[in-house]
């Protein structure tokens, strides 16, 4: 799929974690959708249910477009989401709830509204030593 613009839309049926949510779509198949460029906090990192309320607040029971970027090892849709007309990931890096994921980011905007969340303290930028979900990952 990588490589097209394929465009997956429906309603957001559930909110796994902060960058990872459920569409069911126009043929009522679930599609686990994983946010591109973004990487939000684990569920019990800190910041991790704050980050998936967000994620929830902004999307969850509202239609989606999710254009489609690639597939992960997990077999999900890897893709930027709009929900009710917002960019689902540039909000959840606006919020200070995601990290920008460096390895994968091609959206330099992203990083301009990670520097304003982290100036402003906002969400996970509050913490005094936040610690990236990559670099938490690898702890267990």
């Amino acid at each position: 799929m990588a490589g097209t613009a394929a465009l997956v839309v429906g309603l957001v049926v559930a909110i796994a974690d902060g960058d990872t949510l459920t569409v069911l779509n126009e043929d009522f198949q679930q599609v686990k959708v994983r946010l591109a460029e973004i990487d939000a906090p684990e569920k019990r990192q800190p910041f991790g249910t704050r980050s998936r309320q967000s994620l929830g607040e902004l999307c969850h029971e509202k239609r989606a477009e999710v254009r489609v970027i690639d597939v992960d090892r997990y077999k999900r849709i890897v893709g930027r989401v709009t929900c009710a007309g917002v960019d689902a990931n540039a909000a959840q890096v606006r919020r200070g709830l995601a990290w920008v994921y460096d390895r994968y980011a091609k959206d330099e905007t992203l990083y301009r509204l990670q520097d304003e969340a982290r100036s402003a303290g906002r969400g996970l930028w509050a913490d005094r030593a936040p610690m990236a979900p990559w670099d938490w990952r690898k702890r267990s």
